[in-house]
């Protein structure tokens, strides 16, 4: 039974809503207080269903249903007094039709807003509608304003923005760098039907707060870009005071030394005041508004120096005790000084790495230049000093003789030969024998004896520590 209920009133929703099809509105109509906004309604392709009256009905969304107003083809036009678009709405034709039976309201206001029904009464399947929403959209009035607050460790309002008589309700947001909380107030409903929308930025306020930034940043459906106001905190704090110029040196005989009372306050400071913690004041001592000028150093500066700063909000001070030295302090380097020295220091250890690198670059190519420091061998002949051809006798076509004329080196061959076995020179050397070289020169093996036996080399040894070679001939 239940399922057959339930399925009988889906049958009718189905029915409704595809009768309800059959009259074309605009689901959504947007309009601004003071326009005036046309409603439309069709019914288009009626059929055999005969259209007898169409009725216009307002439903507010807080409020009860009212008919606006209503068309007959045989009685003609009505719009109901009473209702709140009374005087203000029409038909669009004149006279109007079933097939095209579209309003039209004039300086439409805030509490127009709401649900409009076109409603036709039919034969045979009785009354069918379209629902259009008319959406009355206000562009908001925004402001933003900061709070002077007064510096401390409990939270406080520093900030406010305000968007007043909008429609739909605005958004608000902060942006700032500062470490507080943003809270939405409850939003307020307008006898217009407009909405006013707050909220607050709240902080616990400190000196070094003044002069920040922060933004309210509006946003609303009626506004291409949301609207900015930058602002910046005003913290009020009583004075801040630091005595600066005293760098433990003040000797006997020094002058022109100087102290200097910096104080920051909101608002600003208004009185700043020297003392000594003695009572008096030196009388090589003045005081210029928030400067201590000493122009002899003697032993009655040897004391404390107070400076007190006060505003509106209070007052706050700062001391420094002076030691008076017998003799200034060894001076020591300053910051430029010491700058300029490494910078000297860096330039001259560059230039002794440049120094060594082209020293060793120079030493390189100076070996690769220089003769072989490794003493050479010996020269040998390869065959007898008769077997060599001389000048008359003729030389055949397969040998070719060069005679080479040069410096004739000197090298040292003390390392080979003993004392006695020097020999004179003479122009053409004795030839060692196979067996002479082999006791001379143990070490060569025999493809280097092999080798040599291609040319022959004369050589002659003097007494001192050098040997000459003679011209070579192949």
């Amino acid at each position: 039974m239940n399922m057959t209920r339930m399925l009988g009133a889906l049958f009718l929703l189905i029915v409704q809503g595809s009768l309800a099809m059959r009259v074309r509105v605009e689901p959504e109509v947007v309009s601004y207080p003071g326009q005036t906004v046309t409603l439309r309604c069709q019914f288009p392709n009626p059929g055999e269903t005969q259209l007898t009256q169409v009725s216009w009905i307002l439903e507010p969304y807080n409020g009860e249903r009212t008919n606006i107003a209503v068309f007959h083809p045989n009685f003609g036009v009505n719009y109901p007094p009473q209702s709140p678009v009374s005087g203000r709405v029409n038909f669009i034709q004149n006279p109007p039709t079933l097939d095209n039976p579209s309003i039209e309201i004039n300086d439409v206001k805030m509490t127009d807003e709401g649900r409009y029904i076109c409603e036709y009464a039919t034969y045979p399947s009785g009354n069918e509608q379209g629902v259009s929403s008319l959406v009355m959209l206000a562009k908001p009035r925004n402001t933003a304003s900061t709070v002077t607050v007064t510096a401390g460790n409990t939270p406080v309002v520093v900030a406010r923005c305000e968007s007043f008589n909008g429609r739909p309700a605005a958004t608000i947001s902060w942006s700032t760098t500062l470490n507080g909380n943003a809270t939405v107030l409850p939003q307020t409903n307008n006898p217009d039907n407009t909405v006013t929308v707050q909220s607050e930025y709240m902080l616990a306020p400190q000196p070094a707060d003044n002069g920040k930034d922060i933004t309210c940043v509006v946003s609303h459906r009626t506004m291409a870009q949301p609207e900015r106001f930058p602002m910046k905190l005003v913290v009020e704090y009583p004075p801040r005071v630091q005595i600066v110029g005293y760098d433990n040196n003040w000797y006997k005989g020094r002058t022109s030394a100087f102290l200097t009372c910096q104080a920051d306050g909101n608002p600003l400071p208004t009185t700043v005041t020297w003392r000594t913690l003695s009572g008096l004041m030196p009388e090589t001592v003045q005081v210029q508004d928030n400067r201590l000028a000493v122009q002899n150093v003697d032993d009655s500066i040897n004391t404390t120096f107070i400076c007190e700063v006060r505003n509106r909000l209070g007052s706050n001070k700062d001391q420094v005790t002076v030691f008076v030295r017998d003799s200034p302090q060894p001076g020591k380097g300053s910051a430029t000084g010491s700058i300029i020295g490494g910078i000297l220091g860096v330039i001259i250890l560059l230039a002794i790495i440049a120094t060594v690198v082209v020293m060793v670059c120079k030493r390189q190519r100076k070996n690769i230049d220089a003769p072989p420091t490794h003493k050479p061998p010996p020269p040998m002949k390869s065959f007898s000093y008769a077997d060599r051809p001389t000048i008359s006798e003729p030389i055949s076509n397969s040998q070719n003789m060069y005679e080479t004329h040069r410096e004739k080196p000197e090298t040292n061959v003390s390392v080979y030969y003993d004392e006695g076995d020097r020999h004179e020179t003479s122009q053409h050397s004795a030839a060692y024998s196979w067996e002479q070289k082999e006791a001379l020169f143990p070490d060569h093996d025999d493809r280097e004896r092999d080798g040599r036996m291609e040319e022959e080399r004369y050589f002659s040894v003097n007494r001192g520590s050098s040997f000459v070679s003679s011209a070579v001939v192949v």
